[in-house]
């Protein structure tokens, strides 16, 4: 008896089945379908944006080697079409370097505006940065109190960024003319071992330089004159020296060339008087005619 009601069951189990299977057969058949398409969807996009990330990653160290080499407006150009075309973490960064590319360049104004648009970015490291790099662009013209509200609390001291957020506050106050302040903010920061050490090294030469007073204005050296000069005279008049007196007129070529050259006298020994005529009998105390050549006969 057992066996038949077994035999009953599974009877009436397959013919449930079979009648799921026509009325839910296609659906299931098609969700199956999209299960192994979205997996296979899955891994094409993962594949894709490895791709991107990398090509990425060679086009952002394309444009950091041309900011390095000095080429900042090359540079500011690919790291502006690398920021709209990058995926997001290398779209930020290329904005962020795009920025220092403008600021090398001294178009400081639109380097500001892409820092203040990531100061109060979700990331706590990128709104650091941005916030720092446009602290450094405010203190050259702007005062410290505008320096410090940008800052703010990276320059605590529970802040993993405050040795570099009060370099950029004593680099304020040397602008603003607080020297003295400024000399004690950059002895502190020179003598900070968990400091960075570039701005450890930067500190101390700005303290040893305000220290020698480096800082004073010594005034301007005027650029040396050039002498006048002088107007050209008429032709034959030599030219007048610096004291008033006429400069020795310059020897000719001829001159120079042979300085004890005399003229030269060329006597005619053949010339006879002319008939009828007599020659001058000379005087009787004229003297010897010592020049060369002979006297007529």
């Amino acid at each position: 008896m057992s066996d038949i009601f077994r035999e009953v069951e599974e009877e009436v189990r397959r013919e449930r089945l079979e009648k799921i299977w026509k009325e839910y057969g296609d659906y299931i058949v098609a969700a199956a379908a999209l299960l192994i398409l979205a997996a296979a969807a899955f891994r094409l996009w993962t594949y894709y944006q490895a791709r991107e990330r990398a090509r990425a990653s060679d086009q952002y160290l394309v444009a950091e080697e041309l900011l390095g080499s000095g080429q900042a407006r090359a540079a500011a150009q690919a790291f502006a079409r690398l920021a709209h075309n990058a995926p997001s973490g290398y779209a930020k960064l290329a904005q962020l370097e795009s920025a220092n590319a403008l600021a090398d360049q001294g178009n400081t104004a639109e380097a500001l505006a892409i820092y203040r648009k990531f100061a109060s970015d979700s990331d706590d490291i990128v709104s650091a940065v941005a916030r720092l790099k446009a602290a450094w662009i405010l203190t050259e013209g702007a005062p410290k109190s505008e320096v410090e509200t940008l800052i703010g609390s990276l320059a605590a001291d529970t802040s993993p960024w405050k040795q570099v957020a009060r370099e950029i506050l004593a680099y304020a106050d040397y602008h603003a003319g607080n020297i003295k302040h400024a000399q004690t903010e950059f002895d502190a920061l020179a003598k900070d071992t968990k400091a960075p050490n570039g701005v450890r090294g930067r500190s101390r030469a700005l303290a040893t330089f305000i220290a020698a007073g480096g800082d004073k204005n010594t005034g301007t050296v005027p650029m040396p004159q050039t002498p006048a000069m002088p107007a050209p005279g008429k032709p034959g008049t030599p030219p007048a020296t610096t004291n008033g007196t006429a400069a020795p007129a310059k020897p000719s070529s001829a001159a120079s060339g042979n300085a004890a050259a005399k003229p030269k006298i060329t006597i005619d020994t053949n010339l006879q008087p002319a008939q009828g005529a007599q020659a001058p009998a000379p005087a009787a105390n004229a003297a010897p005619n010592s020049s060369k050549g002979q006297p007529p006969k």
